[in-house]
């Protein structure tokens, strides 16, 4: 399934890191930032994870929620904000039948020629409402957490 701008955000539970559950709707009333990250500790995973940690009380001034997203356990999670005093959730998506296979951004990707399945760095704005404002496929981690305060604040 693919989603479009102006359409509802799918509500498929994931378990956020402190082990509770939590979905799209929860966020209800308030903007929300979902962004779908490869992996923990990785260079540009924990660069982008910092910036959103940085930025954080100014998506709030903005009346803005954020989700880190990717497949890592809850306990890599933990370790991971532990690590790097990260102040955004993060989330695990389920091994399949997930929210990020619902958006197609976990897809078959390549690198050093070799084909696996992994997540496609790509983040969603929702509104209020909890329908899409705006969708960046394929993030490209620098001024990307700034880019995205600029459009929850405009919405």
């Amino acid at each position: 399934m693919s989603v479009s701008e102006g359409d509802t955000m799918p509500d498929i539970a994931m378990v956020r890191h402190d082990c509770e559950e939590v979905k799209p709707s929860d966020y209800r009333g308030q903007k929300l930032v979902l962004f779908f990250y490869p992996k923990d500790n990785t260079p540009g995973c924990t660069t982008e994870a910092k910036d959103f940690s940085a930025l954080k009380p100014e998506f709030e001034k903005a009346g803005c929620a954020l989700l880190g997203i990717s497949k890592d356990s809850s306990k890599k999670h933990q370790n991971f904000i532990a690590k790097h005093d990260l102040t955004v959730d993060l989330a695990t998506d389920a091994e399949e039948g997930g929210l990020s296979d619902t958006l197609g951004v976990w897809a078959e990707k390549t690198m050093y020629g070799k084909t696996f399945m992994g997540m496609v760095r790509s983040t969603y704005l929702l509104d209020a409402e909890g329908k899409i404002a705006r969708i960046w496929p394929k993030v490209k981690v620098n001024g990307h957490a700034e880019e995205v305060l600029a459009a929850a604040r405009d919405l």
